[in-house]
């Protein structure tokens, strides 16, 4: 049976704001309920993160209105404080998150597996939502 090569999605911003606390706010359950949205009308209104080789995440993402939710999961496979998380999500994508710092900035570059239920398009435009969110989090609080 041929195995199809998946396509890679990468997306990216630049934070005002030093990298420990990008990581923290990134990382930290109680920080990801308020930014893991691509919408103002979606949220994740539970989080679970074990930040560790072969730990294990769950994000409850759904509706505001209740008309549709799921949980984005997966177990980690690498973890570098302060510069990387890789990841394979349930539906056994990867995904990998660098963060670089330069001096009170810090740069994501998130990159992962594209699904096959979506166009590319789509899913660039989501991720980069979240991280669009993420970036106005950290630099409000």
């Amino acid at each position: 049976m041929e195995v199809k090569e998946r396509e890679w999605i990468t997306v990216d911003t630049t934070i005002n704001s030093p990298i420990e606390k990008v990581w923290d706010l990134w990382t930290s359950p109680e920080h990801i309920i308020h930014w893991n949205n691509a919408s103002d009308d979606w949220h994740t209104p539970k989080a679970e993160n074990d930040l560790k080789v072969g730990g294990k995440f769950v994000f409850k993402m759904e509706a505001k209105n209740g008309s549709f939710g799921f949980e984005f999961e997966g177990v980690y496979t690498e973890v570098k404080p302060n510069e990387l998380i890789a990841y394979k999500m349930g539906d056994g994508r990867n995904a990998k998150i660098k963060f670089t710092s330069d001096a009170d900035k810090t740069k994501i570059i998130e990159t992962f597996e594209a699904e096959d239920i979506n166009t590319i398009d789509l899913q660039r435009n989501g991720w980069q939502a979240i991280l669009n969110n993420f970036k106005k989090y950290v630099e409000a609080n």
